[in-house]
């Protein structure tokens, strides 16, 4: 069988190609650049030239023919074009699991498949098996630090079905053993941040590419508004009398989804004199629900749950931001991680966003399935609930979760043996938050 290992240079995808050529594979190594711009990145203008080299040390050491592709006019309409586009609607993406979905397992694959591949290989920790119907399983990596599985949630039975994933019945710290051993080139390269195949980013720098700066409110939300909100009274309301998550109306469970609005946080002006000329000025009044606290340079720019970038001091505890209004140009900010903005317990997943790994597993309008589920990448598995209804898929978590972000990845995993750490749980599905 014939194997294109995605070739990054980093150690993960090296030691992948390593063990497979070891296994007796017909084995070649593809590197794809896929980004050519370094406005706003935080590292060298050539690092993707850097990489190239060492992958291609890599193969050379390996002993296995290396092909460079690339795959930069498909990343940026596919990827890049789609971060701007959610930016610009106030959600936050994870240009990552497009990036698996949209270039890794499709532009690249048809270029490896052009080469002969039979399948391609990549260095995620991550693993597959085949199910009794025949159909893919995805599961996690068996380092429970480095599992991948959620940068795969979206990558269909097609592209399981061409997919090895070497390195993800090991840990971190073996891959990196066998590296040394091996003496490959990118044995002690440091793991790759940032957004895939850009690198670290100054966010707001990358963004102002396409997206327009200017400046807003800063507002302050204080522990009085959730008391004098109807909204926030209903929801704990509805969440306290319930006991069985599946015994949740259409209507509760689209209130519970329903982000709090703060719009009605509205600050008046008043006239007063100062200094001995009696100078005219505008002040803002007190206002016991909330204060405007500085400016920022586009909402966009923010994200949910987001610390650092505020630039605004003068508190005891960090302030969070709660919600951005892209419409009124402001960001809420609330002081400390307690903040009851900052905690929800349901979500909503459009129809049309809803993907499953296994079709066979899919839920049936009116259905509910009792499972795990994951909001970000390395965030620990949360026991939820999936209720199926007519307006979509609704996760309705048993404990309440930190910044729930529309635009991010909503990942459902199976139930698993916890007194076995190598029974990792399936990857059911996922879909993008709506809300």
């Amino acid at each position: 069988m014939k194997v294109c290992v995605g070739l990054s240079g980093g150690v993960d995808s090296s030691v992948a190609a390593l063990l497979l050529k070891a296994q007796g594979y017909d084995v070649f190594g593809m590197f794809m650049q896929n980004w050519h711009d370094t406005e706003g990145t935080l590292h060298g203008d050539c690092e993707w030239e850097e990489d190239k080299f060492v992958a291609e040390l890599v193969a050379r050491k390996i002993g296995i023919p290396f092909y460079f592709v690339d795959l930069s006019g498909e990343y940026r309409q596919r990827v890049v074009d789609y971060m701007f586009d959610e930016y610009s609607r106030g959600r936050t993406p994870n240009p990552d699991v497009l990036c698996n979905r949209e270039i890794k397992f499709d532009a690249f694959l048809q270029k490896a498949l052009a080469l002969g591949a039979d399948m391609v290989a990549t260095g995620h920790y991550c693993r597959k098996e085949q199910a009794p119907d025949g159909s893919w399983k995805l599961l996690e990596g068996i380092d429970p630090g480095k599992d991948q599985s959620y940068f795969l949630c979206q990558l269909s039975q097609e592209q399981l079905s061409r997919a090895l994933f070497p390195i993800g019945g090991m840990l971190k710290s073996e891959v990196r053993t066998l590296a040394v051993e091996a003496e490959l080139p990118s044995a002690d390269k440091k793991d790759s941040q940032g957004i895939c195949f850009v690198g670290k980013v100054d966010l707001p720098v990358f963004l102002q590419q396409k997206l327009r700066s200017v400046e807003g409110d800063v507002v302050e939300v204080y522990d009085a508004w959730y008391s004098s909100s109807e909204k926030y009274r209903k929801d704990n309301s509805i969440l306290s009398a319930c006991t069985d998550p599946s015994c949740l109306s259409d209507e509760d469970l689209e209130e519970l989804a329903t982000p709090l609005d703060y719009s009605s946080l509205v600050f008046q002006t008043e006239t007063y004199r100062s200094g001995k000329h009696h100078i005219k000025k505008t002040r803002y009044k007190d206002n016991p629900l909330g204060k405007i606290i500085g400016r920022h340079e586009g909402a966009q720019f923010y994200t949910l749950g987001q610390r650092k970038g505020l630039s605004i001091g003068g508190h005891a505890k960090p302030l969070f931001v709660l919600a951005t209004d892209i419409e009124a140009n402001r960001v809420y900010v609330g002081e400390g991680e307690d903040h009851k903005g900052l905690w929800r317990r349901v979500l909503r997943i459009a129809p049309d966003e809803i993907h499953w790994m296994r079709p066979s597993l899919s839920l049936p309008e009116g259905g509910a399935l009792k499972c795990r589920v994951r909001i970000r990448y390395r965030q620990e598995l949360q026991e939820a609930v999936l209720l199926m209804r007519e307006a979509g898929l609704y996760v309705v978590f048993d404990q309440a979760q930190r910044s729930i972000t529309p635009g991010q990845f909503a990942a459902f995993y199976a139930p698993y043996d916890e007194s076995d750490p190598y029974d990792a749980p399936e990857l059911l599905g996922s879909g993008v938050i709506e809300q």
